[in-house]
């Protein structure tokens, strides 16, 4: 007999919301405030590989090596800009404190259109729901003024938990505060390893949100793919009991 549903975890970031501009496009209108005038696709190139550069030697915020996700992401901004030319130390201060306090203000964020109701049906069939995210610990300030805070009833994020996605054991402290099986939990997210092939080794009803159809991994069965939210409510409707 199958397990009745009784919880829904979300993944944030291009699950529920997306950065309105490319990267390249906030820090450039930074850099202009600061009297600089650089260009969006040189610094977007920029960005991706500090980004890539800080992820790869300090995974997760590097909070094991005694960073944290605000250092971390103030030298990404500072070496980004670095790799621009900007050289002044107090100005590339100055622009990745300022950034990454932007970045907790609504304008910055798009909530997809068929977010809050998919969020509404969750609670409207009276399941609880939790968010299992690799971010930092802006995220409940951006979902506050996102409007999202309030359909959930914990947040865990890969820098309060110490571990990221794929690690499944993010999702064991989840099903943790869920404090139900793990066949009773769904999680949905847009990320193939982290959000679908991770849960499900735990045991979680992983579902893989592929907006722009870009997954084609053949082994994802049509029912555990949604081509947009407004898909959800039926598919909770059959593992609702």
């Amino acid at each position: 007999m199958r397990a009745p549903l009784r919880w829904v975890l979300w993944d944030v970031k291009d699950t529920l919301l997306k950065v309105r501009l490319s990267v390249g496009e906030q820090y450039c209108k930074e850099a202009e405030r600061m009297g600089l005038s650089l260009n969006p696709l040189e610094v977007d190139a920029a960005f991706r590989n500090a980004y890539r550069n800080y992820s790869r030697r300090y995974p997760n915020y590097g909070i094991t090596q005694g960073l944290g996700g605000r250092s971390w992401w103030m030298g990404v901004v500072r070496d980004t800009f670095s790799q621009c030319r900007v050289q002044d130390p107090a100005l590339l201060n100055t622009m990745a404190h300022n950034l990454y306090h932007n970045f907790c203000n609504a304008e910055n964020w798009e909530v997809f259109p068929d977010s809050k109701k998919a969020l509404e049906s969750c609670s409207s069939l009276g399941l609880k729901q939790g968010v299992v995210s690799n971010f930092d610990s802006r995220l409940e300030t951006i979902l506050c003024v996102c409007g999202l805070l309030t359909h959930f009833s914990f947040l865990i994020t890969s820098e309060e938990a110490g571990v990221a996605k794929p690690n499944p054991v993010i999702f064991d402290q989840a099903l943790q505060k869920c404090g139900v099986p793990a066949a009773s939990v769904a999680h949905i997210g847009d990320h193939y390893v982290n959000d679908y092939l991770t849960p499900r080794s735990v045991g979680i009803h992983g579902l893989l949100l592929d907006r722009n159809s870009k997954h084609n991994q053949p082994e994802v069965p049509q029912e555990h793919r949604l081509s947009s939210l407004e898909e959800l409510p039926s598919w909770l409707q059959q593992h609702r009991n």
